[in-house]
């Protein structure tokens, strides 16, 4: 079973690398759905290997300066909260009725994502005056607290009961509330999803519904064919990765409800 896991991961990875996803809804409905593992096995499993996906984006947004450090922590720091909370409250749902609702909220990620390409498509990024970074003006704001705590408890509730990354609510949060530049929200997405795997995926793993050779495989699988598909997003043409980006998690809550 771990090579047909393996196979079809890296199918899957080819398609998440091309469209630049971590797509933690799409592995759940293939493990489920394909080799019939324990739902709250699969949230833990695909929630857990975003923890990796997520330290190497977010080192490479630091570099390029598209993190704001300090919201980032504050949105972060709740959302661990808000996922290991929400971890041990998944595991005692009744799988039947976790599925569809994970269906559910995967489809409405799939609407988020078009509305965040037609906010990116609208949206023009703010100079920032010369000699002043995103660092610098950060610094001399207060920390949202109240706006950050919201977002990261929401967003990490998300995490830690269906098992998803939350990305396109977490962006669009931080866009929305925060005030965040496109290319800061992306690159603060990354940074807050971190803490929130870490703690989604250790509720998960107390709770006895996270295999680690499983996970192994999975990470093995997604992080060969991500580096492929990642080569054909500049190769192919725009509207295909567009039409993927949003296709993809409908597609995978799709197979949950089948």
């Amino acid at each position: 079973m771990f090579l047909g896991i393996f196979l079809a991961m890296f199918a899957a990875g080819l398609l998440l690398g091309f469209v630049g996803a971590g797509g933690s809804g799409f592995i759940i409905s293939i493990l489920t759905t394909i080799f019939g593992l324990p739902l709250h096995t699969a949230l833990g499993t695909a929630l857990s290997a975003m923890i990796f996906s997520s330290v190497s984006g977010t080192i490479s947004h630091y570099r390029e300066g598209n993190i704001v450090l300090r919201n980032g922590l504050v949105v972060g720091v709740f959302g661990a909260c808000g996922a290991w909370i929400c971890s041990r409250i998944s595991v005692g749902i009744d799988e039947g009725a976790l599925q569809y609702m994970t269906a559910a909220v995967l489809y409405l990620s799939s609407g988020l994502l078009w509305l965040r390409m037609y906010a990116v498509g609208r949206m023009k990024a703010e100079a920032p005056l010369p000699g002043e970074t995103a660092a610098a003006g950060e610094g001399r704001r207060p920390l949202p607290w109240l706006k950050g705590g919201v977002i990261g408890l929401a967003c990490g509730a998300l995490s830690g009961l269906f098992g998803v990354g939350a990305t396109p609510f977490i962006q669009l949060s931080l866009m929305a509330f925060m005030k965040m530049k496109v290319s800061q929200a992306a690159g603060t997405t990354m940074l807050v999803i971190v803490p929130i795997a870490v703690a989604g995926g250790a509720g998960f793993y107390g709770s006895g519904h996270l295999d680690l050779k499983l996970l192994a495989v999975v990470l093995a699988a997604i992080t060969a064919g991500s580096y492929i598909g990642a080569k054909f997003t500049k190769r192919l043409p725009s509207a295909m990765l567009k039409v993927s980006m949003v296709t993809i998690p409908m597609l995978g809550a799709t197979l949950l409800l089948f």
